[in-house]
């Protein structure tokens, strides 16, 4: 009886085909992710505030005073404050300003404006006039509108030129600077990513790989954050919006890379695309989250700030990260196993073993491989020069980060002027210092405060006397100078207008010693808010932000290596190699911003958002190279495992902090300042990160420390092997 073939062979076909069935399962899941979240990108904005209101600190005292303005009329309001100056120059005649006021009260009982706006009041010089019209809060898309009739009603007054000032020209103003946040910032960022990309692997598929999984991620971290917002879980602005997107891009591009190194690794080596992909996600899994969870956690932090933006921005960052890193870690592979070779197209990985890129003499001579020869070269050399004189090199790059550290004080985080705000020309600005020229610099943005009724007249006597006020009177209903004070619950609302520009250091002044002076001469309980003492409690408030967040997001970064790397000296140096680096960074920012670009000052929370990103995607290109240089120290020791890491790895971490700094390089799309400078600190800290921190400063100080940097785990007691043919003349040894 004939016993036929054994059946031995059916299990492993089974095995192939579900290996080969999971990509593709996975790839289709992520394509209907795709095309059911993709449009949240955009719907973001409708869940999105520009209120500045509910960004201010919550504990602060002029977030208080906010909060007991609102018991003072049934419905918060946004004021608008037109300027009217003559295009001749002269002086207002008595019957021009009756006409001013009577454009403006016929402006009464239209849908946009709340109450009765206020008569128009003439400046000293009689050279301009102004009026205030109270608008609703939540005109939304239709507040352009609303100033745009204020505007034509105001030029009824002929031979003149009309401006609006106040918060809701302001407001405006950022509304149209976030307009193409979801639009024109994405197709930036993009546009960057997909020309970097095709510069370095020149390939047409693998760029738009990376892109489409960088687009799933953002689309389902997009739709994640718009149910919390929704919900009044999380809050989001455009600032918050615009992060999110860049946020994202940027760091499921550097997963994307480092994935897409290692499989192009293994294809080489092995030949077969499902088990290249399996290999190169096993190797690379464990550096990509690790380090996203340094950002996702260091952002997550930002949740022990007191300001309202900062803890907005820890939550919807940190879910980016988690999108990213899950498209990353799934979509990718798939696509890459289901791809194989071709998605280098035209160029192919060389099939007679390692791939050239790593520097050895393979037989590969495939198209497109040219490049990768030249890159490996490249950190040959450089690996050759940290190899022959570690110290030196360590020494030389941190004295010059150190010089560059130096110039910190010159960052000044007091806050962005007013007139400093949008980085292009913006109407709101333009008519600040209009009516800042012809009335009191305050004027437009009183301090407010909010006292006991039965004390108001010593309220008034003392801050009509303070230093630095130019009056000081009762708030009334509309505006209206003959209307009686209005009393709610026993307290009593007072506008104090300073003399001085209410973003000044001497109108900071003014309203401490307004607190001051009020609580000790008149009335203990009262409260002292308004702009100026928004910005001096936000500032202070950061200050204390930095002093509590910075040593948690170290230490969580400090925790984490420890955990990867297995030891204790070395995540204690590459923490410390990273903090200098922020530094320096900084003292370079301070005198490119105050020299170069103009700004007089910085936002208060720019130290810390550029604290938070820098450390962590910093520790990312260390984390990427240091656990290649502990994955090839087991096996060859502490030098050669440091330089072949270093060979390995350097061509795969610059394109991913170029593609970084270059997407973050996209906020300057967005006219305002906050956003140009958050910009800057990150691209130019990334670079900085990869090019000197990761190339030279991480792998010198590794090598003169030698295997003492893995104390106390095993691999401090691995010897490294001697000197490989070629070391004494500068060509690091050949990575296996």
């Amino acid at each position: 009886m004939l016993t036929g073939t054994p059946a031995a062979p059916t299990p492993p076909r089974r095995t192939g085909l579900a290996r080969r069935l999971v990509p593709l399962v996975l790839v289709v899941v992520w394509l209907g992710l795709g095309a059911v979240f993709g449009s949240y990108t955009g719907k973001l904005k409708d869940v999105s505030t520009h209120d500045q209101a509910a960004f201010l600190p919550r504990g602060a005292e002029s977030t208080r005073v906010i909060d007991a303005q609102r018991a003072f009329s049934r419905e918060a309001t946004l004021p608008a404050v037109v300027v009217w100056t003559r295009e001749d120059g002269a002086g207002f005649s008595p019957g021009e300003v009756r006409a001013a006021t009577e454009a403006l009260r016929g402006l009464a009982g239209s849908d946009a404006v709340r109450g009765t706006p206020s008569p128009a009041v003439p400046s000293r010089d009689r050279e301009a006039l102004q009026g205030v019209v109270q608008l609703g809060p939540a005109l939304g898309d239709r507040l352009p509108g609303a100033l745009d009739g204020i505007a034509s009603a105001a030029r009824r007054v002929p031979g003149t030129e009309v401006r609006i000032a106040g918060p809701a020209a302001k407001q405006a103003d950022l509304s149209g600077a976030f307009a193409g946040v979801d639009g024109v910032l994405l197709g930036v960022a993009l546009a960057a990513v997909l020309l970097i990309l095709l510069a370095v692997y020149r390939s047409v598929v693998l760029p738009f790989l990376i892109i489409l999984s960088s687009l799933f991620a953002l689309g389902v971290a997009c739709a994640v954050v718009y149910v919390l917002a929704d919900h009044g879980v999380v809050r989001v602005d455009g600032q918050v919006q615009g992060i999110l997107s860049i946020l994202v891009i940027g760091a499921a591009t550097d997963y994307a890379l480092l994935l897409t190194a290692r499989f192009r690794e293994e294809i080489a080596r092995a030949g077969d695309r499902t088990e290249a992909a399996r290999v190169a996600l096993r190797n690379s899994a464990g550096a990509i989250t690790a380090s996203a969870a340094t950002v996702a956690l260091g952002l997550l932090a930002l949740l022990l700030s007191d300001l309202s933006n900062n803890r907005a921005l820890g939550p919807v960052g940190a879910i980016g990260i988690v999108c990213a890193l899950a498209s990353a870690l799934t979509f990718l592979p798939a696509a890459l196993a289901l791809l194989g070779r071709a998605a280098f197209w035209p160029a192919r990985p060389g099939t007679g073993g390692t791939d050239r890129v790593n520097g050895e003499d393979g037989e590969d001579g495939e198209d497109g491989e040219e490049d990768s020869a030249g890159r490996g070269v490249l950190w040959q050399r450089v690996a050759g020069l940290v190899d022959r004189r570690p110290r030196r090199v360590w020494a030389l790059t941190a004295a010059a980060l150190a010089v560059c550290a130096a110039f910190l004080p010159a960052l000044n985080a007091r806050g962005i002027p007013l007139d400093e705000l949008f980085t292009g020309d913006a109407p709101s600005v333009a008519a600040e210092r209009t009516l800042g020229r012809h009335f009191p610099g305050g004027e437009g943005q009183p301090a407010v405060i909010v006292a006991d009724a039965a004390r108001s007249a010593e309220v008034l006597r003392v801050a009509a006397g303070t230093d630095g006020v130019a009056q000081a009177r009762p708030w009334t209903p509309g505006s209206r100078p003959d209307a009686p004070p209005r009393e709610i619950g026993g307290r009593v609302r007072i506008d104090a207008t300073l003399t001085d520009l209410p973003d000044s250091d001497r109108a900071e002044r003014t309203v401490r010693e307004l607190r001051e002076r009020i609580r000790r001469d008149a009335d203990p309980t009262a409260l002292v808010g308004g702009y100026t003492a928004q910005q001096y409690d936000t500032q202070r408030t950061a200050e204390h932000d930095r002093s509590l967040i910075v040593p948690v997001v170290l230490a969580i970064v400090l925790v984490i290596l420890i955990a990867l790397l297995r030891a204790l000296v070395l995540p204690v140096l590459l923490v410390g190699t990273v903090a200098l680096s922020y530094a320096a960074t900084l003292g370079v920012t301070g005198i490119v911003f105050q020299d170069l670009l103009g700004f007089s000052g910085t936002d208060a929370s720019v130290p810390l958002y550029g604290f938070v990103f820098l450390v962590a995607l910093g520790v990312d290109y260390n984390i990427f190279l240091m656990s290649r240089a502990r994955e090839e120290t087991l096996a060859h020791g502490t030098r050669q495992g440091m330089l072949t890491g270093l060979v390995s790895t350097g061509g795969v971490i610059t394109s991913a902090g170029v593609v970084l700094a270059a997407t973050f390089a996209a906020l300057t799309v967005i006219p305002l300042a906050f956003l140009a400078q958050i910009a800057f600190i990150v691209a130019f800290g990334v670079l900085l990160d990869t090019v000197v921190v990761r190339s030279l400063l991480v792998p010198a100080l590794v090598l003169d420390a030698g295997p003492a940097v893995w104390w106390p785990g095993r691999l401090r007691h691995d010897e490294a092997p001697g000197k490989a043919p070629g070391a004494a003349s500068g060509k690091a040894p050949a990575p296996r």
